[in-house]
């Protein structure tokens, strides 16, 4: 066998280039099973290199089955299969479709639903949280969570939920996971074949396909002025449905008491109704004081509630949770017993002294006022570049708002300009549940404004001008 080292490279190297290269000549079959290799000694005088380093490529080949050794007679070629090799396709190679491209978003303006404002975050508080949390909980950091998160947590945020939303539960009821989709596809988890999905159309499109994909059929139910429409679901063979009723999505309307309690009263009539309440963004309520949750007008056991600390804090955080009435968190713990909790332990702890030492209800309170600012600027910028070519209904609650634009563009013109424009901003095409897009003369544009400075609104208005005139 030919071996060549370059020992002009570091010799902490060398090793691992015998190693490499016997590697290499095994399997490219030069050298045949059961063959002898050279002793340690011989080949470190043949190549001029130390025992050492032929010592340690043996034995890293030893530990990788390449080879075996026989007591006091040597080391040997193992048996080892061959590879079968497809020529159409390359080892080292991905495939151009597979591929990403880095997306430059320098002079972007974000118009987008998704984003927050972490300019004023108090990054310095909640590090001091994180501190807390490993010095108090450093021995539950090295163990495994309960599934459905520290108890201690859930304890705040049953204790916080109730304050502010009107949430009747205890914190044995609540599940942690990183991600609304998350506990969607663990409720999900719980049912038969033959469940029937229902939300509202338009919606939240990554449910919509994400309970599809686990096979389960999904409803699109239309809107009315008060919200999900009552009579199609009635009409329909639903389990589940999946509303925002503080703030639809993406439309924003606000569900008012009578269809709430249409549709509690529409769960209540069936062991095997439930419904989902998203509450994502409620936090947000501007003019008027906060509406309390559906689930708070619960009286049997219906409601599933759902939140978020991804609008309030940071999206990347990724912690949701889940309130379960008590028959599902029955059925929960025993389907998953033997899950691991999805979040990491001291972002955890880290959220459970954020919210006990005021920080996090003083951050909302302050969000609140600079998001309300942002929104009645972007408004006004709006309605005096479009004039009555725009209209927007004047619901004062969330990030975003739904605005009707007087153009006989198609969506997919304004999707392909927004982008020639560098501003980020969807259409309400991307969250029709059905493929029957309303093409006529108006078309809406869902405008969230989080992550939008306020010296830039002018200038993001402009542009959006610019796509539609």
């Amino acid at each position: 066998m030919l071996l060549t080292i370059d020992k002009n490279k570091d010799a902490n190297f060398l090793y691992h280039q015998l190693y490499e290269r016997l590697k290499e000549i095994i399997l490219e079959g030069q050298l045949k099973a059961n063959e002898k290799l050279p002793s340690k000694r011989i080949l470190a005088e043949q190549l001029d290199i130390s025992l050492n380093s032929v010592t340690n490529a043996y034995e890293q080949l030893l530990a990788e089955g390449y080879i075996y050794t026989i007591e006091r007679k040597g080391y040997f070629v193992e048996t080892i299969t061959k590879f079968i090799e497809n020529n159409n396709l390359s080892h080292n190679n991905l495939p151009s479709d597979l591929k990403e491209t880095f997306k430059d978003k320098n002079g972007w303006l974000s118009l987008s639903h998704m984003t927050s404002d972490i300019s004023t975050f108090p990054f310095k508080k909640w590090l001091k949280c994180e501190q807390t949390a490993i010095e108090s909980y450093q021995n539950n950091l090295s163990d495994m969570m309960h599934p459905q998160g520290p108890y201690i947590l859930r304890k705040t945020i049953c204790q916080m939920i109730g304050f502010t939303r009107g949430v009747v539960c205890e914190p044995e009821q609540i599940v942690i996971s990183a991600g609304t989709q998350l506990l969607v596809q663990q409720l999900m988890m719980l049912q038969t074949y033959g469940t029937v999905f229902a939300m509202e159309n338009p919606g939240y499109a990554r449910i919509h396909n994400l309970v599809r994909k686990m096979k389960f059929e999904v409803l699109p139910i239309s809107l009315d002025d008060q919200g999900i429409n009552m009579e199609e679901i009635k009409a329909s063979r639903a389990n589940f449905v999946y509303v925002t009723p503080s703030h639809q999505f993406p439309t924003g309307r606000i569900m008012p008491i009578s269809r709430r309690i249409e549709l509690l009263n529409w769960a209540a009539q069936g062991d095997d109704r439930y419904i989902i309440e998203d509450d994502y963004d409620s936090e947000f309520k501007y003019e008027t004081g906060s509406i309390p949750s559906l689930q708070s007008l619960d009286r049997n056991h219906r409601v599933i509630y759902m939140g978020t600390f991804s609008k309030t804090m940071l999206p990347g955080l990724r912690i949701s949770y889940m309130v379960l009435p008590p028959e599902l968190l029955r059925e929960y713990r025993k389907v998953h017993a033997d899950s691991m909790q999805s979040g990491n332990s001291t972002m955890l702890y880290s959220l459970h002294y954020f919210i006990k030492s005021g920080e996090y209800a003083k951050h909302v309170k302050m969000m609140n006022h600079k998001y309300e600012s942002k929104r009645k600027i972007l408004i006004k910028e709006l309605i005096n570049r479009f004039q009555d070519r725009i209209r927007i209904p004047d619901i004062p609650a969330g990030l975003h708002f739904l605005a009707h634009f007087q153009t006989d563009i198609s969506y997919q013109e304004i999707e392909e300009l927004v982008a020639k424009q560098k501003l980020e901003i969807y259409t309400l095409r991307r969250f029709m549940l059905k493929k029957d897009v309303d093409e006529s003369n108006q078309k809406d544009l869902v405008i969230g404004f989080a992550n939008l400075k306020e010296e830039n609104i002018a200038e993001a208005v402009e542009r959006l001008y610019r796509v539609f005139y």
